[in-house]
């Protein structure tokens, strides 16, 4: 590990609302670590709508972030990311507790999101946090050969 990254690892996350300005930090890590990322106009329409978008930085660099619609008592977790140089470091666990923390204090009463069953780290992360499967929807993630069913998860939050 260089010294860059071991000095970083020591320094605190921040947590801050995502801004237009983050698009290219965003996108660079979305390209990264999704086979089939959200766009840029994605990203842009989920900050014009007033989604609750968050940024997670490291020594003031963009490791992570996340995209939380909030409404009628009910939260759902759009988008979830960590930079792959920064995963499996307790990211994704303070980033997914800082989004519960939030739609509570927007006193939602549940928070659902789509996972991809192949995506294991994110499945053992959401299931650490106490969220459960509750259901499948049919070949919701694109693929090349054949769409990818989304496993849909539930976390009650009262």
């Amino acid at each position: 590990m260089g010294a860059r990254m071991s000095a970083l690892l020591r320094a605190a996350p921040q947590f801050r609302r995502m801004v237009a300005a983050d698009l290219d930090a965003v996108m660079a890590i979305e390209n990264v670590v999704y086979p089939h990322p959200w766009t840029r106009g994605n990203f842009s329409d989920s900050l014009k709508e007033g989604y609750h978008c968050w940024a997670l930085e490291l020594g003031g660099e963009l490791i992570g972030y996340s995209v939380v619609a909030i409404a009628a008592g009910e939260a759902h977790l759009l988008n979830l990311s960590i930079a792959t140089a920064w995963q499996r470091h307790g990211y994704g666990r303070k980033l997914l507790e800082f989004v519960i923390g939030l739609a509570r204090d927007f006193r939602a009463g549940n928070m659902y999101l789509e996972v991809r069953p192949s995506n294991e780290a994110g499945r053992c992360l959401y299931a650490g946090a106490k969220f459960r499967e509750i259901g499948r929807r049919r070949g919701y993630y694109p693929d090349q050969g054949k769409p990818e069913d989304a496993v849909v998860m539930e976390l009650e939050l009262a």
